[in-house]
């Protein structure tokens, strides 16, 4: 029964690791794949040696970072107000339309963030700032704003799904433990974090041990079409798979962007493995591994 599982898995997932051999090859479409020359760790070197190295790497893990801290807490607050909602289609409309962000391709949502942020047509712009009597702010223009604009998008796009998550792991807890802390006087508040709280943590761990593990990945929809591939923002936007993908586009070199996504596998890897272990040291049951 588990057969077709298997080959898809093998097909799909460990086949094109063989792929990862064009990292250290100079690569060339004549040649082919075993027939290119071995090129070492020269495709490396261009994430650490260039004038950016620093600027995207600070950019990546800072963005990831906040979202992280700032996704998981959000989430979590929403999942426990959802689970107050006592009727059932209520709870079911939140759900949908807290989730409905997460279906929607970068594409689209790249342009309605450009319907706020448009100078001449924008929703801030036209009907929030000029109501106040402030000027106009472009947006596209200034690179201190992204950093919040990109974790509040971020934020509405992801934090709907992760609450789902998080509300069916509430939904599995057993109902006698609120009616015994009733019992005992406690109110919504103490049920929350004496017991809700508690009872979820080993899938609060799983999720955040898996964002860890794509630290060194970032959203290329995020950081690409959100921004419209703005130049002057790249102080704040740029971020490893951004850069990796202007270099692809102007070298066609993609024995470099190989290095770069195994380099970034390697290091998702032991992240993972080390804050596993840190979790194993501080509490065994809950670890993933």
């Amino acid at each position: 029964m588990v057969l077709p599982g298997l080959i898809y898995l093998l097909i799909n997932n460990y086949l094109p690791m063989f792929g990862t051999i064009i990292a250290f090859k100079d690569f060339n479409y004549t040649d082919g794949l075993w027939g290119s020359g071995w090129a070492g760790f020269k495709n490396f070197q261009f994430l650490f040696t260039t004038q950016d190295a620093y600027i995207i790497t600070r950019n990546t893990l800072l963005y990831n970072a906040v979202f992280i801290v700032f996704n998981l807490a959000v989430a979590l607050t929403v999942a426990l107000l959802l689970n107050e909602i006592r009727k059932r289609f209520l709870q079911n409309v939140y759900q949908s339309v807290l989730l409905l962000p997460y279906l929607i391709s970068f594409s689209i949502v790249g342009y309605l963030v450009y319907s706020f942020l448009s100078m001449e047509y924008g929703f801030i712009n036209s009907g929030v700032l000029k109501k106040l009597g402030l000027p106009p702010i472009s947006w596209y223009m200034e690179a201190k704003y992204w950093p919040f604009i990109l974790v509040l998008v971020n934020a509405w796009k992801y934090i709907g799904y992760s609450s789902v998550i998080y509300l069916a792991a509430i939904a599995g807890i057993n109902h006698e433990y609120y009616e015994a802390a009733r019992i005992d006087g406690a109110n919504r508040w103490k049920q929350m974090t004496r017991i809700t709280l508690p009872l979820i943590r080993p899938v609060v761990i799983v999720m955040t041990l898996l964002l860890v593990g794509r630290i060194f990945y970032a959203d290329f929809g995020l950081f690409y079409q959100v921004t419209m591939n703005t130049g002057i923002l790249l102080p704040t936007t740029n971020v490893i798979d951004t850069y990796v993908y202007r270099a692809l586009i102007q070298t066609g070199d993609i024995g470099m962007s190989s290095a770069a996504g195994l380099f970034q596998s390697v290091v998702g890897f032991l992240l993972v493995f080390s804050v596993n272990l840190l979790i194993r040291k501080v509490d065994r049951e809950n670890a993933l591994f």
